[in-house]
């Protein structure tokens, strides 16, 4: 329950960001250093940022309502915030400049990601193995 429950915060935190980034684009596009330009460049951002954010909260919401998911979305929570932290530390390094609100949403991938990690292993210590692809 505790592993679902913290799957289910990083989700509603991602349906809100996604969410923000859909009604407001131009207000979260400054806060991370973006410039839209007006037509085309608000379009990407509402799809990139809003509709991926929306869709990331949803998946991470999905063992609310299908237990058998808890997995796969624990794993992929994992990935998703491994590869966020890899990219965002490299930049951080490599980058001047970076604004303390980007550096606030990487100490929160931070965060997520050692949190994945813990339940990952927790639920993979306290979880019988199954087969793969559904089989005996």
């Amino acid at each position: 329950m505790l592993i679902r429950g913290f799957l289910a915060l990083v989700g509603v935190v991602y349906v809100g960001l996604g969410g923000w980034c859909l009604a407001r684009p131009e207000q979260t596009a400054r806060s991370v250093g973006f410039e839209l330009i007006p037509g085309a460049g608000v379009s990407e951002y509402m799809v990139v940022y809003g509709g991926l954010e929306l869709a990331i909260g949803l998946l991470f919401l999905q063992p609310l309502v299908r237990p058998d998911r808890l997995s796969a979305m624990l794993e992929a929570c994992f990935l998703i915030h491994l590869c966020l932290v890899l990219v965002r530390s490299w930049t951080l390094l490599a980058i001047p400049g970076i604004p303390s609100f980007t550096k606030s949403l990487a100490m929160g991938e931070w965060v997520i990601l050692l949190l994945s990690a813990v339940c990952l292993w927790m639920h993979r210590t306290t979880t019988p193995p199954t087969a793969p692809f559904g089989g005996p």
